[in-house]
């Protein structure tokens, strides 16, 4: 039996989400239109961004913090159902993830506005610049939070759960996304994000996004 369109997107959520990440704890924030229009200043917006949202996942047995995760972006609106193959990507065949260690509102705000983003990328609306990946830098234009010093965002591969998934329509690779700071932003852009990220790894800034740490770059 051809799996649907509505499958696909249910097992993510359903099945995949709470494998990797726990109990859900709180409903999908959908993107809203004022977010294309105002803060990325477009004049159209596809109605079917507006399915595309953050998940929150609370502690479970084995992981006390809490991830925030996209949903949408993997989903295989171009494609067929007779069509899905798993060897293929599924949808734009990426989902985004930040790690926080108490519940708050900004990973929701700082998600979806990377989120944003990177659906304008998938369909061109920044030139020939590609869908985020792994090793990536995004500037935030401010505080994550408050009066942190993390106004950068990089993205790198996960280690501590599965960096991929496979939806009956295709592969999806999860970005695991980290707050840092503009000295450490500098110093990946001199030495690489690999090179920041044992950084981040030594000082306990990885995988977890704490926006009242210093920067482990003086």
């Amino acid at each position: 039996m051809t799996a649907s369109f509505e499958s696909v997107w249910a097992h993510r959520e359903e099945v995949v989400y709470p494998r990797l990440f726990g109990p859900r704890s709180r409903g999908v924030f959908v993107l809203e239109s004022d977010l294309f229009l105002s803060a990325f200043k477009q004049e159209k917006v596809d109605p079917r961004w507006l399915h595309y949202g953050v998940l929150e996942h609370g502690p479970s047995m084995e992981r006390g913090t809490y991830c925030y995760v996209t949903t949408g972006t993997s989903n295989p609106w171009e494609v067929e159902p007779s069509d899905y193959s798993t060897s293929e990507y599924s949808g734009f065949g990426t989902e985004l993830v930040i790690e926080v260690s108490e519940r708050a509102d900004w990973p929701i705000v700082a998600l979806q506005r990377l989120l944003a983003f990177n659906i304008l990328l998938a369909h061109g609306r920044y030139g020939e610049s590609k869908p985020l990946d792994y090793w990536q830098r995004v500037p935030l234009g401010g505080p994550i939070v408050g009066d942190s010093v993390l106004n950068h965002l990089l993205i790198a591969p996960p280690q501590h759960y599965e960096a991929q998934f496979v939806l009956d329509s295709g592969k999806v690779d999860l970005l695991h996304v980290v707050g840092i700071t503009e000295r450490e932003r500098d110093y990946a852009k001199e030495h690489g994000s690999e090179a920041l990220l044992a950084l981040l790894q030594d000082a306990g800034g990885f995988p977890i996004t704490n926006p009242a740490r210093s920067s482990v770059v003086p």
